[in-house]
């Protein structure tokens, strides 16, 4: 016998976790305790959505559509995702890594990295904000500093 998903409204969701790119939906796509029924996207918005609930807290993950990727993109998934679901109050993205300098952490594939930022430093470089040169990486730019509310 089937058992019948929950539904809930747009407004029921205060998660949610941003996995913009295919290979970062797989690592979370099967996480939610409980899978809750698709709602149909609001006009405009061609994320793909996995609703559900984690841990006593219903949960939507989103993520671009098959094809998109980018920075900009993963920026659009945000967007579009507070327009969707406007009682989201936390969001976690779900990223690759590409690297996490130090003489002293020992950081290892599957590990949970968190960003701290400080001073002027956002706590995240983009791939693309950068330069390798000789001496070591080069910034060209940051990202904006998180809200301090």
């Amino acid at each position: 016998m089937e058992t019948r998903k929950k539904r809930l409204s747009h407004n029921g969701y205060t998660v949610a976790l941003l996995a913009p790119l295919e290979v970062e939906l797989s690592a979370v796509r099967y996480m939610p305790d409980e899978e809750h029924e698709q709602l149909a996207t609001t006009k405009g918005d061609p994320n793909r959505y996995v609703l559900g609930e984690l841990s006593q807290h219903n949960v939507v993950i989103a993520s671009l559509p098959a094809g998109y990727q980018g920075t900009i993109s993963a920026a659009a998934v945000a967007r579009d995702l507070a327009h969707s679901f406007p009682s989201v109050t936390l969001r976690l993205l779900v990223g690759i890594g590409g690297g996490l300098p130090s003489a002293t952490a020992d950081a290892r594939l599957g590990d949970v990295a968190v960003s701290v930022p400080s001073g002027t430093q956002s706590g995240v470089v983009e791939y693309d904000l950068g330069k390798q040169t000789t001496t070591g990486f080069q910034r060209k730019g940051l990202l904006c500093p998180p809200p301090n509310e």
